[in-house]
């Protein structure tokens, strides 16, 4: 097995598919001691600086000028954004629960390419996969939306629907913002880009976060937490998913979209016994199938030619 030709990048893909997955728990366990902004910070602060400390000791061409304030852009909103929301949902909502609304991703990213100069124009099949992701959704929002309408609670109901739609905000943000990135070009390297785009967002949150600080809970174990987030879900996650992105077929690669899911909910339910019954089960395998569909359907349109962003790392 170790002969084979893309030993490593096989090895890496399966790192990206264990270690994003962990990160929902991570930040579920950083939120007991520290508030989103100051997690997302010190996340993002601790990542991007150890990765462009690496990328300039190497020698890596590193970005400057226009292409710096650019790339820190995208930054904030794919990962300020992603990560941002993804911690303000998970005070709300069960992990699980927030790595399946975070899934139907992919089909803002052919919405919103389909709105770009240039952009793949949706065809039957797609509009197909994004109908059958909705029901998906639907099953998983419409019982909390109703409970919230009838009862006027927050927290039986309005928590689900209102992590949906700031989760649906993430998405497309991200989505923009990987297009907007993907039709760029730029000397450095995916990596150093992912790096000055984390750094960038922990710079960005470091204002609001310093007034939050006295507040929280210095604890090992929400140090820990973040220290891991910025470790194995940011420099070791990005760096894997950089690998196998460049040796390995688009196709194969996105499995980590459906397994990332399946982690995040297991160890919801391990760490903290959160519920995971049918109906979440049979809602995750009609947004599988729909995002399936939608990945096929574009799969044979022409691959634009791009960097890779740390767009969906989380």
């Amino acid at each position: 097995m170790r002969d084979h030709p893309h030993f490593t990048a096989y090895l890496a893909l399966i790192c990206v598919c264990f270690f994003w997955g962990t990160t929902y728990l991570g930040i579920r366990i950083a939120l007991d001691s520290f508030s989103p902004a100051v997690l997302v910070c010190l996340r993002n602060l601790i990542s991007g600086a150890i990765t462009l400390s690496v990328a300039a000791m190497i020698g890596a061409h590193l970005p400057r000028g226009r292409d710096l304030w650019i790339t820190a852009g995208y930054g904030l909103m794919v990962i300020g954004v992603g990560n941002g929301t993804l911690a303000v949902a998970e005070q709300w909502i069960p992990t699980g629960l927030a790595s399946l609304f975070v899934t139907t991703s992919p089909f803002w990213f052919v919405g919103i390419d389909a709105l770009l100069p240039g952009g793949e124009r949706l065809h039957g099949p797609t509009i197909r996969g994004l109908l059958l992701g909705f029901a998906g959704v639907l099953l998983l929002v419409a019982p909390a939306a109703w409970t919230a309408l009838t009862q006027h609670t927050f927290a039986t109901g309005g928590a689900v629907v209102l992590a949906f739609l700031i989760l649906q905000v993430s998405g497309a943000s991200w989505a923009l913002g990987s297009l907007l990135q993907r039709n760029r070009r730029s000397r450095a390297h995916p990596f150093v880009l992912g790096g000055v785009q984390q750094l960038s967002t922990g710079l960005a949150l470091l204002l609001p976060s310093v007034f939050q600080f006295p507040s929280a809970h210095w604890t090992a174990r929400g140090l820990g937490a973040i220290v891991y987030l910025a470790i194995f879900g940011g420099i070791v996650g990005y760096s894997c998913y950089a690998l196998a992105m460049s040796r390995l077929p688009l196709a194969i690669v996105s499995i980590y979209t459906y397994i990332n899911p399946v982690v995040a909910v297991f160890l919801g339910w391990w760490v903290y016994r959160e519920p995971f019954g049918l109906r979440e089960a049979g809602a995750m395998a009609i947004i599988f199938a729909g995002v399936a569909m939608v990945r096929r359907a574009t799969s044979i349109a022409v691959q634009k030619p791009g960097a890779a962003s740390a767009t969906e790392s989380r």
